[in-house]
Protein backbone atom coordinates (compact mmCIF):
# COMPACT_ATOMS: atom_id res chain seq x y z
CA UNK A 1 0.00 0.00 0.00
CA UNK A 2 1.52 3.35 -1.13
CA UNK A 3 1.48 6.58 0.94
CA UNK A 4 -0.24 9.41 -0.39
CA UNK A 5 2.32 12.68 -0.38
CA UNK A 6 0.68 16.17 -1.09
CA UNK A 7 2.21 19.22 0.04
CA UNK A 8 2.57 23.31 -0.59
CA UNK A 9 3.94 26.57 0.74
CA UNK A 10 2.26 28.34 3.58
CA UNK A 11 -0.21 30.50 1.70
CA UNK A 12 -1.26 28.23 -0.36
CA UNK A 13 0.19 29.40 -3.64
CA UNK A 14 2.45 26.40 -4.53
CA UNK A 15 0.81 22.65 -4.38
CA UNK A 16 2.59 19.15 -5.46
CA UNK A 17 1.85 16.05 -5.70
CA UNK A 18 3.57 12.47 -5.59
CA UNK A 19 2.74 9.74 -7.29
CA UNK A 20 5.72 7.38 -5.93
CA UNK A 21 7.60 6.39 -2.66
CA UNK A 22 10.53 8.04 -1.35
CA UNK A 23 13.83 6.71 -2.61
CA UNK A 24 15.41 8.44 0.49
CA UNK A 25 14.76 10.32 3.77
CA UNK A 26 18.03 12.08 5.23
CA UNK A 27 18.43 14.65 7.74
CA UNK A 28 21.77 16.44 6.42
CA UNK A 29 23.92 18.43 9.09
CA UNK A 30 26.29 19.89 6.53
CA UNK A 31 26.83 23.70 6.96
CA UNK A 32 24.86 24.72 3.80
CA UNK A 33 21.94 23.09 5.18
CA UNK A 34 22.02 24.50 8.51
CA UNK A 35 22.24 28.22 7.04
CA UNK A 36 19.51 27.28 4.72
CA UNK A 37 17.17 25.80 7.60
CA UNK A 38 18.57 28.06 9.72
CA UNK A 39 19.12 25.36 12.56
CA UNK A 40 21.18 22.41 12.67
CA UNK A 41 20.32 20.20 9.83
CA UNK A 42 18.35 20.14 6.95
CA UNK A 43 15.58 17.20 6.41
CA UNK A 44 15.31 15.87 2.72
CA UNK A 45 12.22 13.29 1.03
CA UNK A 46 14.36 12.36 -2.50
CA UNK A 47 12.12 10.70 -4.67
CA UNK A 48 12.04 10.63 -8.33
CA UNK A 49 11.10 14.05 -10.70
CA UNK A 50 9.20 11.81 -12.91
CA UNK A 51 6.91 11.29 -9.84
CA UNK A 52 5.91 14.47 -8.66
CA UNK A 53 3.88 17.40 -9.98
CA UNK A 54 4.19 21.05 -9.22
CA UNK A 55 0.79 23.56 -9.17
CA UNK A 56 2.05 27.55 -8.96
CA UNK A 57 4.95 29.27 -9.60
CA UNK A 58 8.40 29.24 -7.32
CA UNK A 59 11.40 31.05 -6.91
CA UNK A 60 14.99 29.28 -6.92
CA UNK A 61 18.49 30.33 -6.47
CA UNK A 62 21.57 28.34 -6.17
CA UNK A 63 24.31 27.37 -4.21
CA UNK A 64 27.18 25.34 -3.93
CA UNK A 65 27.01 21.71 -1.16
CA UNK A 66 29.72 21.09 0.97
CA UNK A 67 30.38 18.42 -0.92
CA UNK A 68 30.86 20.62 -3.92
CA UNK A 69 27.19 19.50 -5.82
CA UNK A 70 25.64 22.23 -7.10
CA UNK A 71 21.76 22.57 -5.37
CA UNK A 72 18.90 24.50 -6.16
CA UNK A 73 16.52 25.28 -3.31
CA UNK A 74 12.57 26.41 -4.49
CA UNK A 75 10.68 28.89 -2.40
CA UNK A 76 7.35 30.10 -2.47
CA UNK A 77 8.07 33.54 -4.00
CA UNK A 78 4.63 34.80 -2.04
CA UNK A 79 5.29 33.81 1.87
CA UNK A 80 8.94 32.57 1.29
CA UNK A 81 8.58 29.20 2.40
CA UNK A 82 11.11 26.56 1.35
CA UNK A 83 9.49 23.71 -0.71
CA UNK A 84 11.37 21.62 -2.99
CA UNK A 85 14.93 21.38 -3.98
CA UNK A 86 16.97 20.07 -7.57
CA UNK A 87 20.54 19.34 -8.56
CA UNK A 88 21.45 20.35 -12.15
CA UNK A 89 23.52 17.68 -12.21
CA UNK A 90 21.07 15.27 -11.70
CA UNK A 91 17.77 16.37 -12.85
CA UNK A 92 15.99 13.02 -12.49
CA UNK A 93 16.40 13.51 -8.59
CA UNK A 94 13.50 15.77 -6.62
CA UNK A 95 14.20 16.35 -2.84
CA UNK A 96 11.13 17.89 -1.12
CA UNK A 97 11.24 19.78 2.28
CA UNK A 98 9.15 17.04 4.63
CA UNK A 99 7.53 19.94 6.56
CA UNK A 100 5.49 21.24 3.41
CA UNK A 101 3.91 18.01 3.22
CA UNK A 102 0.46 17.79 4.48
CA UNK A 103 1.16 14.99 6.51
CA UNK A 104 4.43 15.43 8.11
CA UNK A 105 4.50 12.59 10.20
CA UNK A 106 5.10 10.78 6.77
CA UNK A 107 8.44 11.52 6.76
CA UNK A 108 10.88 8.93 8.76
CA UNK A 109 14.10 9.70 8.33
CA UNK A 110 16.78 6.68 7.87
CA UNK A 111 20.10 8.37 7.86
CA UNK A 112 22.11 11.56 8.32
CA UNK A 113 24.90 12.60 6.21
CA UNK A 114 27.65 15.49 7.33
CA UNK A 115 27.90 14.29 10.74
CA UNK A 116 31.10 15.50 11.16
CA UNK A 117 29.68 18.99 10.61
CA UNK A 118 27.31 18.39 13.23
CA UNK A 119 26.54 21.37 15.98
CA UNK A 120 26.22 19.99 19.28
CA UNK A 121 22.93 20.89 20.30
CA UNK A 122 21.32 19.98 17.49
CA UNK A 123 19.93 16.14 18.01
CA UNK A 124 19.03 13.79 15.23
CA UNK A 125 17.20 10.06 15.38
CA UNK A 126 20.42 8.37 16.68
CA UNK A 127 18.89 5.30 15.66
CA UNK A 128 19.85 6.39 12.06
CA UNK A 129 22.39 5.10 9.74
CA UNK A 130 24.61 7.93 9.66
CA UNK A 131 27.62 9.12 7.56
CA UNK A 132 30.52 11.55 7.99
CA UNK A 133 30.20 12.96 5.07
CA UNK A 134 27.76 11.40 1.85
CA UNK A 135 27.55 8.03 2.50
CA UNK A 136 29.54 5.91 -0.69
CA UNK A 137 27.86 5.51 -3.83
CA UNK A 138 25.95 2.34 -4.88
Amino acid sequence: MSTSYSGGCACGAVRYNVSGEPVAMVDCQCRQCQRESGTGHQSHMVFMAAEVEIHGSTSAWEMTGDGGTLKRPAFCPTCGSPVFMTFPATPDIFILRPASLDQPEHYKPTLVTWTEAAQAWDHVDPTAASFPRMPPAG
